[in-house]
């Protein structure tokens, strides 16, 4: 707990004031829940409850955590037996900052890797039958990557990185869509392979430049007159494929990009999305975080009474994709309150 409480407060440190920082020390004095709730206090979402946080994340988490099956996966078939919802079920254990290796969802995020890493193929390094799966698959494994004690984790990362990498040179469009094969693409899956190869940045895994600069490309291409931006073309935008592009292009560090200002200010009057709720959320909360901080403070305290409402007696939210992905995507949404994940950091 040493590092990642020293870590934080190189981050924060000129930001809070003395008297944040003097609560901060006194909570984590009382051990990891205090530490949890120490962030809270130094973020900027300071207007939110960080007891109603702790409360809604952690009955998510053991939501998650019960109803996990033996071989690492989820029982809400078909979307909970998939390694991109399990990928996702693993990221929100990770964010909330428990000791991956001994905390209180350590079995079931050895489980969750198990399952992923069986469902590789060990040799093109594709994880899963769609690149979806690949994408948030991959993502997992950067995250977990250097926190988790597991040799198996850093070839499996290079390899699912090379896999979308190569995927990406053979695809006319210079982004992805269902298969590695695919000739055509979609912002949807091309936003899952982006945030991997960030991730996997950050993990100190070698990313060509060129393969980012190219996705950037094609995201652009599709974005609409009104800042938008749409599934396979400059048409039809919505608030999920455009909170996906800006998520994109802050990661890049291209927000001065007037494809992202044009985007940001779309997303900001996008109609909430219905069918897809859970993953605009993943995607918005990140999109928000990065863009401008006002924004995400307003953004975020409405979203935590939104998923507080929302959330099951037992921990879980129901969505288009099964509980599973739901109540991942939701606490997901949640998780840049803690920012234990790099990926999660501006």
């Amino acid at each position: 707990m040493k590092v990642k409480t020293m870590t934080y407060f190189d981050q924060v440190r000129g930001r809070a004031s003395w008297l944040k920082r003097l609560v901060a020390l006194v909570l984590i004095g009382f051990g990891c829940s205090g530490l949890s709730q120490a962030q809270v206090l130094f973020q900027e979402a300071i207007d939110i409850s960080p007891e109603e946080l702790e409360r809604v994340y952690t009955k998510g988490l053991q939501f998650l955590q019960k109803n996990q099956a033996e071989d690492g996966s989820w029982a809400d078939r078909p979307y909970g037996s998939e390694p991109a919802a399990v990928g996702l079920a693993l990221v929100s254990m990770l964010a909330h900052g428990d000791d991956p290796n001994f905390g209180p969802y350590a079995s079931s995020i050895r489980k969750g890797l198990d399952f992923i890493l069986k469902a590789r193929n060990a040799q093109t390094g594709y994880i899963g039958k769609t690149m979806y799966n690949h994408g948030f698959s991959t993502l997992a494994l950067a995250e977990a990557y250097g926190t988790v004690q597991d040799v198996r984790l850093g070839p499996a990362l290079v390899g699912a990185i090379k896999l979308i990498v190569q995927s990406q040179a053979k695809n006319p469009q210079g982004a992805w869509r269902y298969s590695p094969e695919s000739q055509d693409a979609d912002t949807t899956v091309s936003g899952a392979q982006m945030v991997a190869l960030f991730a996997a940045r950050n993990a100190g895994i070698a990313v060509p430049e060129e393969a980012i600069q190219k996705g950037l490309k094609y995201f652009a291409r599709c974005q609409t007159t009104d800042g938008g931006f749409g599934y396979t073309t400059s048409i039809g935008p919505n608030g999920t494929r455009t909170a996906i592009a800006c998520l994109v292009y802050a990661l890049a560090k291209e927000k001065n990009n007037p494809v992202f200002e044009k985007g940001f200010k779309y997303l900001q009057k996008a109609p909430p999305e219905i069918g897809y709720q859970q993953y605009y959320l993943y995607y918005a909360a990140q999109a928000f975080f990065h863009a401008s901080p006002a924004a995400w403070r307003d953004w975020n305290r409405k979203n935590l009474k939104t998923l507080a409402a929302s959330q099951g007696a037992d921990g879980h939210w129901e969505g288009q994709f099964g509980s599973s992905f739901s109540t991942s995507a939701s606490l997901l949404s949640l998780a840049l309150n803690y920012r234990f994940l790099p990926i999660y950091e501006r």
